[in-house]
């Protein structure tokens, strides 16, 4: 059965579907950077929310600690991440983009922006502003949902 149009559930499936389909569609434009996606997501978390543990980086990524280690070690092999230690703990590693790792991350968000504003070029002009509007909302709504507790019946099966 549809949903109400302008229901939450409706709102929620349209959502859901357009966040879907938008990163499929720039998931070419992504393949550019010449990394992996989980690469140049890691890489992502570096370059724009700053330097971090390996356990608050595999955190943010959701993943398992050996898991981000392999990622960091490609990241580090490539010229693009780096291991230093803790300036607060000498047992703690801290991982930062290196000044390679931060270029090709910002060419890699240009490469995104351009395509982006190039799609929306193609939209209405009423289909550009509501998007403008709706844009700060969206932002709003992804914060909501990192920070929010998950509930139980979505959460991802245990790690083996």
């Amino acid at each position: 059965m549809a949903e109400d149009k302008g229901s939450p559930a409706n709102t929620a499936a349209q959502l859901n579907s357009g966040a879907i389909h938008l990163l499929r569609g720039l998931r070419r434009v992504d393949e550019a950077a010449g990394l992996t996606p989980a690469r140049l997501s890691a890489l992502s978390v570096l370059v724009f929310g700053g330097a971090c543990t390996l356990g608050r980086l595999a955190e943010i990524e959701d993943v398992a600690g050996p898991t981000m280690t392999r990622i960091v070690d490609g990241l580090s092999d490539l010229g693009l991440a780096e291991r230093s230690t803790h300036p607060l703990s000498g047992r703690a590693v801290l991982i930062s983009a290196t000044p390679a790792g931060t270029e090709l991350m910002q060419a890699a968000a240009g490469r995104r922006h351009r395509a982006i504003m190039a799609a929306m070029a193609r939209l209405s002009v009423g289909d550009r502003a509501a998007l403008d509007r709706a844009a700060p909302a969206l932002r709003r709504l992804a914060d909501v949902l990192r920070e929010q507790e998950a509930p139980a019946v979505v959460r991802r099966r245990p790690r083996r």
